[in-house]
C-alpha cells in the first residue's frame, strides 16, 4: 500500500499542516504503510497522475485542503484519498451552510448573521454593527465564514471591540459570522468510519489556560488542558455522541471529522462548526479520541487509509 501524504501549503495553517503530515505520516510507517510526503506545488498534478499512489491523505488545511476543489481534482482523476468528498467538503467548509443545515436536522447552533464585505461597502457599516449588537446582545463570537484553527475570531464583550473584530475577521475572509456567545463548556466529539459504519469517539473537553481556545492555546502543549472523556454527564456525553452523528450524516462526511459544540449549564448541545480535515499534531484533539478510546494511532490511520481504498 504506497499513501501520499499532502501537507504544508501557502495557508496561515501551514505549520499545523506540516506537524499533522508527519506525526501521520510516522503512524502510518509503524503500521507498515509505505509512505511520502508532498507539498502542494505546481507539480502535484503531475506528481499524482504518474505515480498513483493507492490512496492520497491530506493535511491541508485552509481553502486548499478542506473548501472541496482539491477532492474534486482526485475524484476527476479517480484517485482515492482518505476524508469527505468534494461536495460534502463544500458544505462543512462553509460554517453559514453548515449551522443552516444542522437547524434543518433539528440541532440547536447559536443565533447568528453572515456579513459579507460588500455589505460594508455599501450600507453604514456603523448602523449595521449597531444593530446586530443590538438585536443579538453583546457577547458576541466574530469569525470569518470560511477559516480554521480560531484564525480571525474575536470574542466582543462590547461595541468598542465590534469594528476591529471585523476587520480582523475580513482579512481571513469576504463573508463574516457574527454568533451569540453562548456560555458553557467548549466540547470537541470526533467520528470516524472505517468502513463499516461511523461511530463516535470519547467527548473531548477543552479548557485553555486564558479561557480561549485560539490558535495558540491549539498547537502549543501546556497552553489548553484536555479531558478525555469530558467531564459531563452521562445523558450529555451520549447527546453528543448523537449529535455528532446526526450532523456526520446531514453534510455527507465520510472516514473522519470533528464536530464542536458548546454544552451550557442546563447541558444543551449547541453546534459550531465541523472539520473535514481535523488538526493531528501532538496536542490535536482527534488523536486524543482515538488514543482515549483504546486504539493506537498506527492502527486507526491504516484502518481509514483501508477504507479509502475500498471505497
Amino acid at each position: 500500500m504506497r499513501v501520499l501524504i499532502l501537507a504544508g501549503g501557502i495557508s496561515h495553517e501551514r505549520d499545523v499542516s506540516l506537524k499533522s503530515g508527519r506525526r501521520v505520516a510516522d503512524a502510518l510507517a509503524e503500521a507498515g504503510v509505505e509512505v511520502e510526503i508532498k507539498e502542494p506545488d505546481h507539480e502535484l498534478i503531475g506528481h499524482l497522475i504518474a505515480t498513483r499512489p493507492d490512496v492520497v491523505w491530506s493535511t491541508l488545511h485552509g481553502a486548499v485542503g478542506e473548501d472541496g476543489s482539491l477532492q474534486d481534482l482526485m475524484q476527476l482523476a479517480q484517485i482515492k484519498f482518505v476524508g469527505s468528498t468534494a461536495d460534502a467538503a463544500r458544505l462543512a467548509w462553509n460554517k453559514p451552510v453548515a449551522k443552516t443545515i444542522a437547524e434543518r436536522h433539528g440541532l440547536q447552533t447559536p443565533p447568528s448573521i453572515t456579513l459579507p464585505r460588500s455589505t460594508f461597502r455599501e450600507l453604514n457599516a456603523e448602523s449595521v454593527l449597531a444593530m446586530v449588537g443590538t438585536e443579538l446582545g453583546f457577547p458576541l463570537i466574530v469569525k470569518p465564514a470560511k477559516s480554521g484553527s480560531a484564525q480571525g475570531v474575536t470574542k466582543v464583550m462590547n461595541a468598542q471591540g465590534f469594528s476591529k473584530a471585523m476587520v480582523d475577521a475580513f482579512a481571513y475572509d469576504d463573508m463574516v459570522i457574527v454568533e451569540k456567545f453562548v456560555s458553557g463548556t467548549e466540547v470537541s466529539v470526533s467520528v470516524v468510519d472505517f468502513g463499516v459504519g461511523p461511530v463516535a469517539l470519547p467527548a473531548v473537553e477543552i479548557v485553555p489556560e486564558s479561557g480561549s481556545f485560539g490558535y495558540n492555546e491549539r498547537y502549543t502543549p501546556g497552553e489548553t488542558s484536555y479531558f478525555v472523556p469530558a467531564r459531563v454527564s452521562h445523558e450529555v456525553g451520549q447527546r453528543l455522541a448523537e449529535h455528532a452523528l446526526a450532523i456526520f450524516g446531514a453534510l455527507q462526511l465520510r472516514h473522519l471529522s470533528r464536530i464542536d459544540f458548546i454544552v451550557d449549564e442546563l447541558g444543551n448541545c449547541w453546534f459550531l462548526e465541523a472539520n473535514v480535515t481535523p488538526g493531528m499534531t501532538e496536542t490535536s484533539l482527534l488523536p486524543q479520541a482515538i488514543t482515549a478510546q483504546g486504539e493506537t494511532l498506527a492502527n486507526a490511520y491504516s484502518a481509514l487509509v483501508g477504507a479509502a481504498f475500498r471505497a
